[in-house]
């Protein structure tokens, strides 16, 4: 018999994308490669789009390196839900692909600036666990609840 599928996410997972991504949006940052902010855009994409099971980063950490963090700290105490995560790398692929195209169309300032700003909400995630697109989407959903439940309610 095969043990049950726990609803949600190790938030360990994307954590160690958040380390990744900030390693790389600090590379463009540095260099201006609008070809290497192409790549994580895509990498965004398919994390927001396709679901985290398919982004590259979390693929590696569930293949290769959740079983050695697992034997070393134990599982993750508690799993999160994966919509914040994912809503996080559709934001991260917004300005992942502003930044592309001003690089590439030569407005480097505008590369330069969606850049930063996604590096600043990687780092905020790999450094402090702090995932600021995820907080983004937790308040989208309170209003959205609030404003469906006021709705409902007459005087």
């Amino acid at each position: 018999m095969s043990e049950p599928i726990a609803k949600g996410i190790d938030p360990r997972g994307p954590r160690f994308a958040a380390w990744i991504t900030a390693v790389v949006l600090a590379v463009v940052l540095v260099t201006g490669a609008g070809w290497l902010l192409a790549v994580q855009a895509i990498i965004f994409a398919i994390g927001a789009f396709a679901g985290l099971k398919f982004a590259p980063y979390g693929a590696f950490y569930r293949t290769v390196l959740r079983k050695a963090v697992n034997q070393r700290w134990g599982p993750p105490s508690e799993l999160e839900a994966e919509a914040p995560p994912r809503f996080a790398q559709g934001v991260g692929f917004a300005f992942a692909l502003v930044g592309t195209i001003g690089y590439l169309s030569g407005g480097w300032i505008v590369g330069l600036i969606a850049t930063a700003f996604a590096l600043i909400a990687a780092f905020l995630n790999a450094a402090f666990g702090y995932c600021l697109g995820c907080q983004v989407y937790l308040l989208i959903q309170r209003f959205v609840k609030r404003s469906t439940t006021d709705k409902g309610v007459t005087a």
